[in-house]
């Protein structure tokens, strides 16, 4: 893996742009940067335009003046640094370099939709996030994951969705628990159905989300990923069945309580409520790269909102797990109990 300076950036020597055949990643050595330099504005400036992922990474936590250069990375691997474009997992670099290497379509396109979703308002974020998504399910690197990995039946679920109302007060739980809860097309659609009455009517004060048996949410069922043969037709039945969006809607009355597994949907969805509310065991991630796809439940704009693009990032790039605590520093939960 060969790392480049901001000078090398400045001089223009380093490519970043994400042509067919060039790497899809750069990784910047910001460890012996002279701050006060003019060349990190002129760096700065040259990230900005770029269409790779640009990894930054440090042994030495990171001054002020490095705000800048950092803002435009896709994300920093360091022990400190200014606001939380930065994490300090430094020993990431290798797992982000893999995953790089084995999707690099979906990694480029990661890196350029995070800084547009994080600028866009929730329903814009999530058209773009739908189009980028239905791009990837249509591409090579996510057929090349579908070919390698089997396809069983699905079995059927007389109810993946458990509604309980009592006075003002609407439970909805998620109750596949011998799937742990994996998001398929019929748990979708029948929360979908529990928080469409929670939008409709007005009596109901709050709305509880949770998830029956050993983890909230183990993320989209895969064995219905690849199963719709037209991505156009997917686009569309992704924003007009958006539980994200309902979610969004009701972020001042609904509350999330996560246990155990949270991944992709499985956080993704939770990001978008008003309140988190974690138990200790709960273990969070992103891992659609390694399926050469990015986020689709919405978690580049619920998640990116919460704790930044560079953190979604790393989470996305890193197939890292991150567990309650550091959820809760981050931002990503509220509560943990």
């Amino acid at each position: 893996m060969e790392f480049v300076s901001l000078t090398d950036l400045a001089d223009g020597c380093a490519r970043l742009t994400g042509d067919p055949g060039q790497p899809a990643l750069a990784v910047v050595d910001l460890s012996t940067t002279d701050w006060s330099s003019p060349v990190v504005a002129t760096a700065a400036a040259t990230l900005a335009e770029r269409s790779i992922v640009t990894l930054g990474w440090s042994s030495v936590a990171l001054p002020p003046t490095s705000a800048a250069v950092l803002d435009a990375l896709t994300l920093t691997l360091a022990p400190n640094g200014p606001g939380r474009s930065w994490v300090s997992v430094t020993d990431a670099v290798d797992d982000i370099a893999a995953t790089v290497a084995a999707a690099p379509g979906a990694a480029i396109t990661l890196a350029s939709l995070l800084p547009a979703t994080s600028r866009a308002d929730v329903y814009d974020g999530l058209q773009l996030e739908s189009l980028a998504y239905s791009t990837l399910l249509a591409g090579p690197e996510f057929a090349a994951w579908r070919a390698a990995t089997p396809v069983a039946v699905v079995p059927p679920d007389d109810e993946p969705v458990l509604l309980d109302r009592i006075d003002d007060d609407l439970a909805i739980t998620f109750n596949r628990p011998h799937r742990h809860n994996a998001f398929s097309r019929s748990l979708r659609d029948a929360l979908i159905e529990g928080l469409e009455v929670a939008r409709l009517d007005r009596s109901i004060r709050s709305v509880v989300l949770s998830g029956a048996g050993p983890s909230f949410c183990s993320g989209g069922d895969l064995d219905e990923f690849g199963t719709a043969h037209d991505p156009v037709a997917a686009h569309m039945t992704r924003l007009g069945r958006s539980a994200g969006w309902l979610i969004h809607q009701l972020r001042g009355r609904i509350t999330v309580h996560l246990h155990g597994a949270c991944i992709g949907a499985g956080i993704e969805l939770p990001s978008f409520a008003g309140q988190v509310v974690a138990s200790s065991d709960t273990w969070v991630q992103l891992p659609e790269l390694r399926m050469g796809l990015v986020p689709g439940a919405g978690g580049t704009v619920s998640v990116n909102h919460r704790i930044g693009r560079w953190r979604t990032a790393y989470l996305a790039l890193s197939g890292r797990r991150l567990d309650a605590a550091a959820a809760q520093e981050w931002g990503l939960v509220d509560v943990v109990r």
